[in-house]
């Protein structure tokens, strides 16, 4: 597939800021079968940004604008090729061994209500693979996927507790249970394309997991739509949760409050069958 993603993104502060900083996450790499023909961020205000990359080998942006701040517009535009490979990651970079993924965080902390989801699944396992794929499912039966993300980060326990949660919410349970099961797991942040009409109201950023599987190294499992990543996913930033991946995260020198408005549109190139 050749996607084109707009990403939109507005700050309003009720108080004029001396300094806001902030990291963007926002710049997908190009792997086997995720090709990045054309990507950029645009400010719509006098900032400086200065691009490298992260100890995870995300490529990220530091923005710095000096005050007085009272509204950030930012807008993300890219077009990306895509191809099916099941879920399997081949030629990304990687710089940290896969047993960094290993480490429990306190979002994905393991609860009592995980090891019970954990033993109810346990005389299922076949192979690594099919384990990973049975997780994958079981997660996904749990609650029904909330549309859209609270900004609140919850940790696995409140998640499994409150029976309710988004696709980020999903994806730090099923690194748990995966981790716990002796796998090393990883929180991916990207886009997902909904060819459905009726879902054009959901497009948003979207989170899943990558799991390191014997055999087949890294694969990316989706349990808020029980299934392997394909075409349809432009994978973005990964870290060990939620906050290494996260698209923005920053701070900020003054008073009063900060309103957030996101927009995020997927759509198909006009000349997606072009190579």
């Amino acid at each position: 597939m050749r996607l084109l993603i707009h990403h939109q993104t507005e700050y309003r502060y009720t108080q004029p800021q001396a300094r806001v900083v902030q990291l963007l996450r926002m710049t997908p790499s190009s792997h086997i079968g995720q090709n990045i023909v054309d990507w950029r961020i645009d400010v719509d205000c006098d900032a400086r940004l200065k691009r490298s990359t992260d100890g995870f080998g995300n490529i990220v942006s530091m923005l710095y604008l000096a005050g007085p701040v009272e509204r950030i517009g930012l807008r993300v535009t890219g077009e990306v090729l895509t191809e099916d490979r099941a879920g399997a990651i081949s030629g990304a970079i990687e710089t940290l061994p896969s047993m960094v993924y290993t480490r429990t965080t306190d979002l994905t902390a393991p609860c009592d209500r995980l090891h019970e989801l954990l033993r109810e699944q346990s005389a299922k396992t076949g192979d690594a693979l099919s384990l990973m794929h049975t997780l994958n499912t079981a997660v996904y039966r749990l609650f029904p996927c909330r549309e859209h993300r609270s900004t609140e980060v919850r940790p696995v326990g409140e998640v499994l507790a409150a029976h309710s949660g988004c696709s980020m919410d999903l994806a730090h349970v099923l690194i748990s249970a995966a981790r716990a099961s002796g796998f090393a797991a990883r929180f991916v942040t990207g886009y997902i394309y909904r060819d459905d009409p009726g879902q054009g109201d959901r497009q948003a950023p979207h989170f899943w997991a990558e799991v390191d599987v014997p055999g087949f190294g890294w694969i990316g499992f989706d349990p808020a739509n029980d299934m392997c990543p394909d075409e349809r996913y432009v994978r973005v930033a990964k870290g060990l949760d939620f906050r290494d991946a996260a698209p923005i995260s920053g701070a900020r020198v003054g008073g009063g409050h900060e309103a957030l408005n996101v927009g995020v549109d997927i759509s198909l190139s006009q000349n997606q069958y072009q190579s």
